[in-house]
């Protein structure tokens, strides 16, 4: 009798087990931001070395400079370009836009099924590039910036978020999400670092540190 019911507990326990997978399967997210892999970690903190520390300088900014969401092939731009990239099942009319579609923010871990409620983030933002030397560019490298789909510095993101982070570098704005910090600050270090632009001491300190634990 003992061994019918550990035979019958083991069951029941598999049957819980299994459950509970279906269950994690069903709240996972159904789409993931397809963000250009970032350098290792350790490429990141030998890029970091090798930035310049300086103070930033935001005279003569203005968001205009840097000549954003330019078409990128047909009737699709750069926004359009990377929602299609980032969702899940992405439906688009004859115009490009994402009509439906899902889409996963892995800055806040939300989920969204209307293109509205996202915004294209720059990872390294306009204004943090001006500071820290895309004022002394050409016109044409402001737009490469602005647009790069090569380099981790474009992502989908929810438009709130985004507007809460705004110009701010690691040292004062971080992803919610802790898991996706040590993406977050290797793609930052990735993009400075292609772009040969510097860092402020308190940005390569928050960078340093968060890269220890990555």
């Amino acid at each position: 009798m003992a061994k019918f019911y550990a035979r019958r507990q083991l069951s029941i326990l598999a049957a819980l087990s299994g459950l509970i997978a279906s269950v994690a399967l069903f709240d996972a997210p159904t789409a993931s931001a397809a963000l250009p892999t970032p350098v290792s970690a350790a490429t990141a903190r030998s890029y970091l070395s090798q930035l310049t520390v300086a103070t930033e300088n935001r005279t003569g900014y203005n968001r205009d400079l840097f000549n954003h969401w330019i078409t990128i092939s047909g009737t699709c731009n750069t926004r359009e370009t990377v929602l299609k990239r980032d969702g899940s099942n992405v439906v688009t009319n004859s115009a490009c836009t994402a009509t439906s579609g899902s889409w996963y923010s892995p800055y806040d871990g939300a989920t969204w099924t209307a293109a509205s409620d996202l915004d294209i983030d720059h990872v390294v933002p306009l204004a943090e590039a001006w500071d820290s030397g895309a004022g002394g560019w050409s016109s044409t490298t402001r737009q490469n910036f602005a647009n790069d789909l090569t380099r981790p510095q474009l992502i989908a993101v929810t438009d709130n978020v985004n507007q809460a982070k705004g110009d701010k570098d690691p040292a004062e704005w971080m992803p919610s999400v802790t898991s996706y910090r040590c993406t977050y600050v290797r793609a930052w270090v990735q993009v400075k670092y292609y772009y040969g632009l510097s860092v402020d001491s308190a940005e390569k300190s928050a960078l340093t540190s968060y890269l220890s634990g990555c």
